[in-house]
């Protein structure tokens, strides 16, 4: 009962944050629709009937029941007006605030929050449809105590004409409440652990219909493989429903027995042997408290729906408060130290890091970069380059050592001002549907000349970086130039680019950047060799003034750079220039020499 009133408390509040006049008129129309109950089936009734056996003429009833008429015609038009348009119009600023709170929420949790896959769950339930179940969660509750009021008055009504029909009570008592809560416990757990399920076949249903998927869903097996997915969800489903179903059907079946069979049965034997056998209640009484406990029951079903509801309701409000009001380790808001613009030094001292149930990723790494440096990380998969680059980047924290940066601890900076200092290009990139433009300049622009955001300066930086990255060509080409909308997600003229020239696009948001500190993790993976050479080529020229980092597999690549860190299992096991490391005659020359023979052959191939 304590976690009911404290996940509903939420909710109103949460709505109350967002829409003061939606919750007035939830509260107020929640009365309303019991008042107009109440009256019309008991104390209207009541009236008339007295009347009439007092020998009341018929202008003073028919006064009576113009005025109710006029009353209850009045209310009627209020309760059209707050659903054809205040829940409409405060609908849409309802959706817009509750997805704003939790994109902004999502936005600021930690990277490994969507590597857990029990917060992703909770995260998904806290989206799914997050407006309607917040309004629909404080409606609920306004209901239930609208409910709770008019109960409490036809129960009042019931007892002043007989006591002892109140005992009737007990039976859609016991099955509203207790079983009530019961049956909305077992449908709450039945929603929690069907959500994996929901999430896989969702999954499935995006594969099959979104077009990135395409090609490989007509030219792979992969449509089995999703259709056996799908089946194992369904399978999953039908083995929580079979879990639940037939507990759910004994306190359901009792349920109805209590609510309906005992109550109305009940009614009217107790009714009739009071006007028949004893002769001991009069008419207008007897139809009275037949009345008011015909109404009491219909309240108590009506208050048992919404009970279920709000039960349910609860569980998601519970998910939904566990998400907004989760502590963040690394806040994206989080404010401090702001930093130098110039990067003087960058050193790892001692860092380690373990993902969260997962072994280790980085141990024991401890190097300097200077300003100005251009450093490569080398190493086969798994080696742990990307994971240093998170670290530097404060995606993770480390779990041992520190990571310096002008000789502060990166915990101490404002958050937001230092990851403005780089500027990336990462593997496993996304291109945004929007236009070519905006997918450049996407990161801003830290020129050191202009701050200016005018269309002109945009389109100025936007072209020179495109240019640099090797695919102004191909950019200029389309129907609307670099205001080309990329991919066909919402226009169906939109551009789909080769991967190898999304990939230069992703470079050419680093360059449009130009912050102090240069980061690219795989820039060429889907480029052939001489676009490799020409898009490094361009990259080395513009990392000049800057300290710049690699990550590459192709050791061709990073041979000019300053110095190589080798890393293997989470360590740097080498380290020094390209003529260094190739004297060592170690890993890294072992691995240069085996690649430089591919490569030359890759080159023989395209001539």
């Amino acid at each position: 009962m304590n976690n009911f009133f404290k996940q509903n408390k939420f909710a109103v509040k949460t709505l109350w944050n967002i829409s003061k006049s939606r919750v007035i008129h939830s509260a107020t129309t929640g009365a309303i629709g019991y008042f107009e109950w109440l009256f019309g089936t008991i104390f209207f009734l009541r009236y008339i009937i007295q009347e009439i056996e007092r020998g009341a003429n018929f202008s003073r009833l028919a006064g009576f029941i113009l005025l109710a008429g006029l009353i209850l015609a009045i209310l009627s038009l209020y309760s059209s007006y707050v659903d054809a348009m205040v829940k409409p119009l405060t609908g849409h600023t309802i959706r817009r605030s509750m997805y704003a709170k939790l994109y902004s929420k999502a936005r600021n949790v930690e990277l490994f929050c969507y590597e857990d896959a029990d917060f992703y769950n909770r995260y998904t339930m806290a989206l799914d449809d997050a407006d309607g179940k917040i309004t629909k969660s404080v409606e609920t509750f306004f209901q239930i105590v609208s409910g709770l009021m008019a109960s409490a008055v036809a129960f009042y009504v019931m007892f002043t004409i007989d006591p002892f029909a109140v005992l009737f009570i007990i039976f859609p008592l016991l099955g509203n409440f207790l079983l009530g809560s019961i049956f909305g416990k077992l449908d709450g757990e039945q929603y929690r652990e069907n959500t994996p399920y929901n999430r896989k076949s969702d999954y499935v249903g995006r594969v099959l219909y979104l077009a990135e998927f395409a090609k490989e869903v007509r030219m792979s097996n992969v449509f089995k493989l999703m259709s056996r997915r799908y089946d194992e969800a369904v399978a999953g489903n039908r083995k929580v429903a079979d879990k639940y179903g037939r507990k759910a059907t004994m306190v359901l079946g009792m349920k109805n027995i209590l609510t309906f069979t005992l109550v109305f049965d009940g009614i009217l034997f107790y009714a009739a042997f009071r006007g028949i056998v004893s002769q001991t209640i009069g008419l207008a009484d007897l139809a009275i408290m037949f009345s008011a406990m015909i109404t009491t029951t219909w309240i108590f079903i009506g208050m048992f729906g919404d009970i279920v509801d709000s039960l349910k309701n609860c569980v998601y409000i519970g998910y939904l408060r566990d998400f907004m009001e989760y502590k963040e380790e690394v806040p994206e808001d989080q404010d401090g130290q702001r930093p130098d613009s110039k990067i003087n030094r960058i050193e790892f001292r001692n860092v380690s890091f373990v993902y969260k149930g997962k072994h280790s990723a980085i141990r024991n790494c401890s190097f300097v970069i200077s300003d100005g440096q251009t450093v490569a990380f080398a190493g086969h998969n798994g080696a742990g380059k990307s994971t240093l680059i998170k670290l530097l980047f404060r995606l993770y924290d480390p779990t041992e050592g520190e990571i310096l940066v002008n000789g502060v601890n990166i915990k101490e900076y404002n958050l937001k001002a230092y990851r403005k200092l780089f500027a990336a290009a990462f593997q496993d990139y996304k291109v945004f549907s929007m236009s070519l433009l905006d997918n450049v300049i996407i990161a801003g622009m830290n020129n050191k000349e202009t701050n200016s955001d005018s269309a002109e300066c945009k389109e100025s930086y936007a072209t020179a970086a495109l240019k640099q990255a090797g695919v102004w060509d191909e950019a200029k080409g389309l129907a609307k130039g670099i205001n080309t909308t990329l991919t066909k997600e919402f226009d169906e003229n939109g551009a789909v680019l080769s991967e190898g020239n999304f990939q230069k696009v992703v470079v050419a948001r680093a360059f449009a950047k130009a912050a102090p500190i240069q980061v690219y993790d795989e820039p060429s993976s889907a480029l052939d060799p001489i676009a490799e050479y020409n898009l490094y080529s361009s990259i080395m020229k513009a990392a000049k003034g800057y300290t710049t980092l690699f990550i590459s597999h192709r050791l061709s690549s990073v041979a000019d750079a300053d110095i190589i860190f080798v890393m293997e299992h989470g360590e740097i096991i080498e380290r020094g220039s390209h003529d260094e490391l190739m004297e060592q005659n170690g890993k890294y020359a072992d691995m240069y020499t085996k690649q430089a023979k591919s490569y030359l052959a890759d080159l023989e191939d395209m001539v």
